[in-house]
């Protein structure tokens, strides 16, 4: 059984446009008392935005920036340019090409340059193909073979480890525990390379939002809603689905009969109640996520809320449980998966307002890395040790 080596980083999101130059980050890093940084695409190493020279430049000093500090980039990731938009899963192929070819392929060099491992989420499904279930079964295979070319670049190239990022919601997979098992399974098989994952704690916020309904609970929702109760967080998947349901004057057996049948059609849209709970994520497939993004959550929202007393007397997310659903995901064999990963680095993703006061965010910073140092005391320790 394997027993990976563990590290706490954080993601440098938080210096985005304020310590913007790889020293002044690294710098400040050191000052929090961490010496792994994720770097993120949107504090200035975008290939799109920045182009070649740039980024050959960025690698340089990053380098240089390690010998001086001692912080090492542990991994680069895609940031919020790339997932704001459709990205690899666009309905124009020329778009999914570009984001293939000139964003994660330059990436996967950039890592390689540094040392380091590379994780992103960059694609999402529109309205239009989630709609369509012969579509989106289209795209979903459009995205997997891409994914699977990536993963064959990164292993001929001679990269770290490549990961997508699990999200939480339907149009933006792997959204459930299942379907991040059967996509990297199937990258697995069609490269021969691994595609892992990227666990985030606070990404657990929206399946619970997606749960399918029994035929009982749409019938007492369809009487609500004929006394005139809309019902805004009623969830029944496709838009056909809603429009029977609202069209119905009558809760008959012939209106259920074809909402469930659109669900059957369309059982993608729906998440098992157990993917709502992060350390479901963590105890099944944290083996197979060589980074592990830390926030603070109460389990309703992906806030990306800091490790303060504040915030951890409300929040579900403690160093202990973390550490234990670890410890029970080694203790797992997989069959048709890639090799379990050799270390993990669990990193501090926490945001910075634009109004946001220097001293106050990096004061919660300070206390975050203080909570997390109690688990990991030293970076490199075997899981078994914690």
């Amino acid at each position: 059984m394997k027993d990976p080596k563990i590290y706490l980083a954080i993601d440098n999101c938080f210096g985005s446009k304020r310590w913007t130059e790889p020293e002044e980050w690294m710098e400040t890093i050191k000052d929090l008392g961490l010496y792994y940084v994720e770097s993120s695409a949107d504090t200035e190493c975008d290939p799109l935005y920045m182009g070649d020279e740039y980024m050959d430049d960025w690698a340089k000093k990053v380098n240089e920036g390690t010998k001086k500090t001692g912080v090492k980039v542990a991994n680069i990731y895609s940031g919020h340019g790339t997932y704001a938009t459709l990205g690899l899963a666009h309905t124009d192929k020329r778009v999914r090409q570009r984001f293939l070819k000139s964003w994660l392929m330059p990436m996967v060099d950039t890592a390689n340059k540094i040392g380091s491992g590379f994780g992103f989420f960059c694609h999402a499904f529109s309205d239009s193909v989630l709609q369509d279930a012969s579509r989106y079964e289209e795209f979903k295979e459009n995205l997997i073979n891409d994914l699977a070319e990536l993963a064959r670049y990164g292993k001929e190239s001679g990269a770290s480890y490549l990961g997508v990022e699990q999200m939480y919601s339907p149009h933006q997979i792997p959204w459930t525990v299942e379907g991040a098992r059967e996509m990297m399974s199937e990258i697995y098989k069609r490269s021969g390379a691994p595609m892992y994952i990227t666990v985030d704690v606070g990404h657990q916020s929206g399946q619970r939002k997606f749960v399918r309904l029994s035929r009982d609970e749409i019938a007492q929702a369809h009487r609500k809603y004929l006394t005139g109760d809309f019902q805004p967080s009623l969830w029944l998947g496709s838009a056909k689905a809603f429009e029977i349901f609202e069209n119905a004057t009558e809760t008959t057996d012939e209106m259920l009969d074809k909402i469930e049948a659109e669900m059957d059609s369309h059982s993608y849209m729906f998440a098992p109640y157990k993917d709502g709970d992060p350390y479901e994520w963590l105890r099944e497939l944290g083996g197979y996520s060589p980074i592990v993004h830390l926030q603070q959550t109460n389990g309703s929202s992906s806030g990306h809320q800091p490790f303060t007393k504040e915030c951890n007397e409300k929040g579900i997310i403690t160093g202990e449980k973390v550490i234990a659903a670890l410890k029970e995901a080694y203790s797992k064999e997989d069959s048709d998966m890639p090799e379990k990963c050799d270390e993990i680095v669990l990193t501090l993703e926490m945001f910075t307002g634009t109004a946001d006061i220097n001293r106050a965010a990096l004061q919660r910073l300070r206390e975050t890395v203080q909570y997390w140092r109690q688990f990991i005391s030293r970076d490199g320790m075997k899981l078994s040790e914690l």
